[in-house]
Order: C-alpha cells, then sequence, then structure tokens
C-alpha cells in the first residue's frame, strides 16, 4: 500500500449527512471537481469508502 492516491470530488457536499461532509473535508475536498493526493494508508482508504459513491480515486 505504498505510494499516492488521487482523490477528485465529483458529486457536490449540499444537502448530504455531516459526516459525509466532514470526511470530504478531512480529505481536503471542499469544492465540486478539486483534486487532492493523498497518501494511500489504511486511514484514507477508510474516509474513501465512506464517501466512496462521491469520489474518483487514482493511483499513483
Amino acid at each position: 500500500m505504498a505510494g499516492t492516491l488521487k482523490i477528485t470530488l465529483k458529486r457536490g457536499l449540499a444537502g448530504r449527512d455531516k459526516r459525509v461532509v466532514a470526511t470530504c473535508k478531512s480529505l481536503g475536498l471542499t469544492k465540486l471537481n478539486a483534486t487532492v493526493e493523498r497518501p494511500d494508508n489504511p486511514a484514507v482508504r477508510g474516509m474513501i469508502a465512506r464517501v466512496a459513491h462521491m469520489v474518483e480515486v487514482q493511483e499513483g
């Protein structure tokens, strides 16, 4: 699980559950189509699993 993940927010945060919004913000995703790079580790993978319906993930 070494390396980085590119995470892109593909759906808006308006009207979402507050836990989903907080998870996206903790990943650094605040605007639609925003992309961030995060380390590939179990903590980040868990956050991605919670918001998998809203993000697109690329490895590398």
